[in-house]
C-alpha cells in the first residue's frame, strides 16, 4: 500500500506542475504510467488521471477567489457585474469542449490515449509555440486586460481549447496559443485559461465518475484523496511561478521542452 501510496504522490506532483503549464498533464500522466505504473484496475486509472485535477482546479478556485467571486461584499456593483460578464465569456469558451468532449470522449480514450499520440503532439504543438512566439515578438497584444476579452474571442479561444481533447496537445498550451494568435497578452492569456480550467476539469471529473461502474475500495479512495492533495499544493506553487516567468519571458523554453520530450519518447519505444 505505501509503495502505491508513494506512486500517487509522484503522479501528484506531475499532475500539479505539468496542469498549469503548456506541456500537456495528460501526456506526462499517460507517459508517466508506463513507467510509473499504479496496482489498480484499468478502470479505475482511466477515472484516477482525470479526478485528480479536482486538487488542481482547487488551487486556481483559492487563489482567485476574489477576482471570481460575482457575491463579494467587498466589490461595487460594478465590479459584482464585470465578474458575471467574466464567467459568462468562461463559459462560452466551454461549449465547443463541451459539446465534442462528450461525443467523442469514449472513442478518444479508446485510440488516442497512448504514448505514441502524446509524442507526435508534443512535438507538433512545440513548434506552433516556438513560431507563434517568433511572429508574435513582432506586434503589441491588444487584450490587455480580461475586460477587454470580446465574447467573440473567448468563444474562438473555446474552439482551440477543443484540440486539448487529444491527449499530449495540453488543455492550457491550446487555448494560450488562441489566446496570443487573437491578440492577448501572455498574463491574459494565462489567467483565462486558468479559469476555463474550472468548468471543463470539474465537467472532465464529473463525467469520468458517473461512467464508473464499480465500488470504491478503501485503497482506491485514499489513493485518490492523495493524489487530489499533493496535485493541489503542488498547483498552488506552479500556478505562482508560472504567472512571474511569463512577465519576463516568453513561451519558447515550453516549446522546446516538449520537443525534446517527444523525441526522446519516440526514440526509447521505437529504437528500444
Amino acid at each position: 500500500m505505501w509503495i502505491e501510496i508513494i506512486k500517487v504522490i509522484l503522479l501528484g506532483i506531475v499532475e500539479g506542475i505539468t496542469e498549469w503549464l503548456p506541456i500537456s498533464s495528460t501526456g506526462h500522466m499517460i507517459l508517466l504510467n508506463e513507467v510509473v505504473r499504479l496496482n489498480v484496475s484499468e478502470e479505475f486509472w482511466s477515472l484516477f488521471e482525470v479526478v485528480i485535477q479536482l486538487g488542481a482546479i482547487l488551487a486556481v478556485v483559492i487563489l482567485y477567489f476574489s477576482k471570481l467571486n460575482p457575491f463579494s461584499p467587498k466589490k461595487s456593483g460594478e465590479e459584482k457585474k464585470e465578474t458575471w460578464i467574466l464567467w459568462l465569456k468562461v463559459m462560452v469558451s466551454c461549449i465547443p469542449a463541451a459539446i465534442l468532449g462528450l461525443l467523442w470522449d469514449d472513442y478518444l480514450d479508446e485510440h488516442f490515449y497512448n504514448f505514441q499520440t502524446v509524442a507526435v503532439t508534443l512535438i507538433i504543438y512545440g513548434i506552433a509555440f516556438i513560431l507563434v512566439e517568433r511572429w508574435n515578438k513582432k506586434r503589441a497584444a491588444s487584450v490587455m486586460d480580461l475586460r477587454q476579452l470580446s465574447f467573440r474571442i473567448a468563444l474562438i479561444i473555446g474552439i482551440f481549447q477543443v484540440l486539448a481533447l487529444i491527449p499530449g496537445t495540453s488543455r492550457s498550451g491550446a487555448t494560450i496559443l488562441g489566446a496570443i494568435l487573437l491578440g492577448c497578452s501572455r498574463e491574459v492569456a494565462a489567467e483565462f485559461t486558468f479559469f476555463l480550467a474550472i468548468p471543463v476539469m470539474f465537467g472532465a471529473s464529473l463525467l469520468k465518475l458517473l461512467k464508473f461502474e464499480g465500488v470504491f475500495t478503501s485503497q482506491e479512495l485514499i489513493l485518490l484523496g492523495t493524489g487530489c492533495v499533493v496535485a493541489f499544493v503542488v498547483s498552488i506553487i506552479a500556478i505562482k511561478f508560472f504567472l512571474n516567468y511569463i512577465k519576463k519571458k516568453d513561451f519558447t523554453v515550453f516549446g522546446w521542452y516538449r520537443i525534446v520530450l517527444g523525441l526522446i519518447v519516440l526514440g526509447y519505444y521505437f529504437l528500444g
